[in-house]
């Protein structure tokens, strides 16, 4: 067989697959520069491990699935059972198949590297099978490095026996080097989605599983082990996502034999999956990524890979108004006519009508899953609201809840069998909710003609915002578990809405954040993070989520002076600073603001529409700052010709002067002009008189390598304010 050397970006891939077994990972991680072929023997041979007392008689290899028959005694790769019978296997290596449009070699294969335009480099896979004649199993592995250094894994379980197989687990994983001693991922509840939690990796398995039948606001989204102490600008990191929008686990394992590993798949349910001779069972996606330049790097690869999807919106993200906290549930056409007035004054785009409009729906106990105009709100339906929208020249939105039906509904009273369940009873409510079971032909059937009749009915509809309000509970499908089938059933239903509609654009919101994953990205044109919008919890969220999604993928709004998910206030400037690093939007009764707020607002809408094309394409940092009431970030143009920095003081600091705070990104051999952008109010400050660059109107002159080794004397923010900084490379 051979040695493969994949190159991309700034990453190497090498996989020893002499055989006779499944290839192993040599190496993931920094590029190895161009090595020639009779090196490539010598570098695996220098990752033999030493035989010790008290082990195999023979040095044991990680494999690219775990398997007990080669000396594995951790989390198995793949567990399963013919009845009791073929629980352990032993895979051998059929054939490896290697699709390198710039490879140049044969047994050993290199790539050159990219530069980081990626130069239209087109990706390197390698394709590997496998079978078990004595398990009667046979696998695929599919491996994908893209050209911005992204690696994709996915693991194909085919049944070659005479009897049916059950799946109880098949989880894709990649070593990790002994220099990654800390882990960090992420939780959450419902409005404080993306919490970081960090510590040392010890020896044994760190899981994090997802029971939810959905993402989840505790999804970790990535999974990052590294270097001691790397941030977001520092260190070396390798992380895993799982593209996978049901039940989902994460794996950090390290042994005492010496192996360390990240993976990542399904949580598959007794019984969920049981292949039939013949049939297959495939994994999801595990995103894997390499930086040598800490988190940053991480998201710089993941964001690059993102926006060079085909499917990745082309056009500029429409500012959304979204009327959810402006009228809840009164519906009056009127009321909203003159809000969408509004809206178009201070700059608008889109205008999205949320939870209302359909037969019932006077409050959420009611009417879901009735997916018709409401008469007795709208007697000449929901077209004379769209036809005023777009006569302002806006976009119109329309709120959906597919997967939910209220048992106080035509729908459920009709067809109480349409609901995922246990058999004999209902599982327990939540916001007098139950789950529509899209696995059931004929719900899927009757859904799909609601939607798509509501699209084809009004002339105009260019948006949906797609909510998902509860957790899958003892979700069940004809006496068996139904997480898999109902996720593998809202793709398909999604897939088919946007081929018969495909100028639609979808939001992917889950009470907010608990849908974010990459694999339903490929279907949705962005997520709502949180529904939470108060700003100063807003910035943890955003920051975070931003560790795996570009700004313009993430929907991020103005909310009202006071949030209703936690009673605080807060000044315009700090709310507007905190939502212009994303998709923009207002979720506010502007209605009802004065003048004065009306102009400010329109002044924020307008600096966003400037630098869009800077926040919706640059390159993100974030800043590792040594005060802890301190949080910055910014987004630098690829060219390093432009950059704007937020920096947000959370509250108040031990030190009455707050410390220097240097601007990563910019080129050292440039100069920069740097100031607060022109149109929008200052922060509240607590000083008597400002930083001597900050003096000036017409800002200050430094070099990039100034700025990123010294950088700016902060000014006395007071808390919960944020001061906006705009860098434009000068001759």
């Amino acid at each position: 067989m051979t040695i493969v050397h994949l190159r991309r970006a700034r990453t190497s891939l090498v996989l020893d697959a002499r055989g006779p077994g499944l290839p192993r990972v040599v190496h993931w991680g920094t590029d190895l520069g161009p090595l020639p072929a009779d090196e490539l023997p010598a570098l695996v041979d220098a990752t033999i491990p030493p035989l010790v007392p008290s082990s195999f008689d023979a040095p044991t290899v990680l494999s690219l699935l775990p398997e007990a028959s080669a000396g594995w005694s951790g989390r198995p790769g793949l567990a399963g059972h013919r009845d009791g019978r073929d629980w352990s296997t032993a895979f051998r290596l059929d054939t490896l198949d290697v699709d390198d449009p710039r490879g140049d070699g044969a047994d050993a294969v290199g790539v050159s590297e990219q530069d980081r335009d990626h130069d239209g480099a087109a990706a390197a896979r390698v394709t590997v099978r496998a079978t078990d004649p004595g398990a009667g199993l046979a696998l695929t592995v599919e491996l994908t490095l893209d050209p911005a250094g992204l690696l994709m894994l996915r693991h194909r379980l085919r049944n070659d026996g005479d009897a049916p197989y059950e799946v109880r687990e098949l989880t894709p994983v990649l070593p990790v080097p002994a220099v990654a001693t800390e882990l960090l991922d992420l939780t959450g509840r419902w409005c404080r989605e993306r919490t970081p939690q960090r510590h040392p990796w010890p020896m044994g398995a760190w899981v994090r599983e997802g029971r939810h039948g959905r993402t989840g606001h505790d999804a970790t989204l990535l999974l990052v082990a590294g270097t001691p102490g790397f941030g977001f600008g520092h260190g070396e990191v390798w992380a895993v996502h799982t593209a996978w929008s049901g039940d989902h686990v994460t794996v950090a394992e390290r042994r005492p034999t010496g192996e360390s590993t990240l993976g990542g798949g399904e949580l598959l349910t007794p019984g969920e999956i049981v292949l039939a001779p013949g049939a297959e069972y495939a994994t999801p996606l595990l995103y894997a990524v390499h930086s040598a330049e800490g988190l940053d790097g991480l998201s710089d690869v993941l964001h690059t890979h993102l926006r060079a999807r085909p499917q990745h919106p082309r056009t500029p993200r429409p500012v959304t108004l979204n009327v959810w906290e402006a009228v809840y549930f009164d519906h009056d056409l009127d009321r909203l006519k003159g809000l969408a007035d509004r809206a178009a004054e201070v700059g608008v785009e889109r205008f999205v009508v949320d939870d209302g409009w359909f037969r019932g729906r006077r409050h959420d106990r009611a009417g879901l899953g009735d997916w018709w105009v409401d008469d007795d709100v709208w007697p000449d339906g929901l077209q004379p609201l769209i036809d005023h929208v777009r006569g302002h020249g806006m976009q119109f939105g329309l709120w959906v809840e597919p997967e939910m039906v209220n048992p106080d509904s035509e729908v459920f009273r009709a067809h109480p069998d349409w609901v995922l369940q246990a058999p004999g009873r209902l599982p327990p409510e939540w916001r007098h909710q139950q789950v529509l079971d899209l696995a059931h032909p004929e719900a899927y059937a009757h859904l799909l003609d609601r939607l798509d009749a509501v699209l084809k009915e009004h002339d105009g509809i260019a948006y949906l915002k797609w909510d998902h309000n509860r957790d899958l509970t003892e979700a069940g499908h004809a006496g068996r578990p139904g997480v898999h089938g109902q996720t593998v059933a809202v793709y398909r239903l999604l897939d088919e809405l946007r081929a018969r509609h495909p100028g639609v654009e979808i939001e992917s919101c889950s009470s907010g954040g608990a849908r974010v994953d990459l694999e339903i990205l490929r279907r949705t044109d962005r997520v709502w993070a949180s529904d939470c919008n108060d700003a100063l919890e807003r910035l943890s969220v955003q920051r975070w989520t931003g560790l795996l999604l570009p700004p313009e993928l993430v929907g991020t709004h103005i909310g009202p002076e006071r949030s209703h998910t936690t009673h605080r206030v807060h000044d315009l400037s700090f709310r507007a600073v905190t939502a212009l690093f994303g998709h923009h939007g207002i979720e506010w009764d502007i209605s009802g603001i004065t003048a004065t707020e009306r102009a400010e607002l329109a002044a924020w809408v307008a600096l966003h529409k400037r630098l869009r094309p800077l926040l919706h394409g640059g390159r993100v940092v974030r800043l590792d700052h040594a005060d802890p009431a301190v949080q910055a970030h910014g987004v630098v143009a690829h060219d390093r010709s432009h950059a704007v920095y937020a920096v947000s003081r959370l509250t108040t600091s031990a030190a009455q002067v707050p410390g220097m705070l240097r601007l990563p990104g910019l080129d050292p051999s440039r100069r920069y002009l740097v100031r607060p952008p022109a149109g929008v109010p200052e922060p509240a400050l607590l000083q008597l008189t400002p930083p001597g660059w900050l003096a000036a109107d017409h800002g200050v002159t430094l070099s990039g390598s100034v700025l990123g080794a010294v950088g700016l004397q902060l000014p006395a923010l007071h808390p919960e304010q944020a001061l906006l900084l705009e860098i434009s490379a000068v001759q």
